[in-house]
């Protein structure tokens, strides 16, 4: 006997019971559907350039062998509590279509362009050739993930964490509320980074041939590193700070930054956070 002659014979309740529970898991296939597409380039044979800038949500972005971007994007809304409408629509429903995220893709000359709808929360998973530069930008409600990347990555999160795993190239990040966590394989011998924070801890783990200068600071933390870092011991007094002001106070500050160099210097790297702590890996 096949299901659907058992659910044909069943008494009226249980029917009415079973047609509920198939209502409820075809709404929830929906709206697990991800919007999904495949971006050609123009040029495969050089790399791309992802913008990708989010609203609310996080951004995923993994490096994979292929000569083309997948973007998939995942709508939160019918996970997240609504607010209450417009007074117009008291005794109203909202009507959405389930897993919209309202994703829009451009592509010119290898660039890539990847937004969603600005007042819905939504998840982006991006899958792009190894060797791609990024620019990406989250401001709510979401985190920054990379992996398996080799270029140029430009990473900003308002209100949540960042982590790069796995990385090369160049990296600039930065996280007002959240902490920064990078792990680079190789690095653009001639290129400067920065990983900053406001609140939340850094912790970059970088080749052991690394040759850089280095600013660390941290206000409320301390700062740790296994590289033999050569000191500098001199102080600096802050510019614009030094000497009388203008109603006749005297004012002198010192910069409590530690500046330093790693296998003989090399280009600027910076490591700032204000509550936190700061680490700096060798890779084993």
């Amino acid at each position: 006997m096949t299901h659907t002659n058992e659910i044909q014979g069943a008494p009226p309740q249980m029917k009415r019971a079973i047609g509920i529970l198939m209502f409820c898991a075809g709404a929830l296939l929906a709206q697990d559907t991800p919007e999904r597409a495949t971006v050609p380039l123009q040029d495969p044979a050089h790399p791309p350039v992802i913008h990708a800038h989010l609203m609310n949500g996080s951004i995923i972005v993994r490096g994979a062998d292929r000569n083309d971007v997948l973007v998939e994007a995942r709508s939160r809304s019918s996970e997240e509590p609504r607010e209450r409408g417009p007074a117009r629509a008291d005794g109203m429903k909202r009507l959405d279509l389930p897993g919209s995220a309202g994703l829009d893709v451009t592509e010119d000359n290898n660039v890539i362009n990847i937004r969603t709808t600005p007042n819905r929360a939504a998840d982006l998973t991006i899958t792009v050739p190894r060797h791609s530069s990024l620019q990406l930008k989250c401001l709510n409600g979401g985190d920054i993930f990379v992996e398996q990347v080799d270029g140029d990555i430009d990473a900003e999160n308002l209100n949540g964490k960042i982590t790069l795993k796995g990385v090369g190239g160049s990296v600039v990040a930065h996280s007002l509320n959240g902490e920064v966590t990078a792990s680079l394989d190789r690095i653009d011998a001639t290129k400067a980074m920065s990983f900053s924070t406001l609140n939340g801890d850094i912790e970059v783990t970088l080749p052991e041939n690394l040759k850089a200068n280095i600013r660390m600071k941290t206000d409320h933390g301390e700062i740790y590193s296994d590289f033999e870092v050569k000191l500098d011991a001199q102080s600096r007094v802050v510019e614009n700070e030094a000497g009388r002001q203008s109603d006749g106070r005297y004012h002198l500050r010192f910069d409590s930054t530690l500046r330093g160099t790693i296998n003989g210097g090399g280009p600027e790297y910076q490591f700032i956070t204000f509550n936190g702590q700061i680490y700096i890996r060798k890779k084993k």
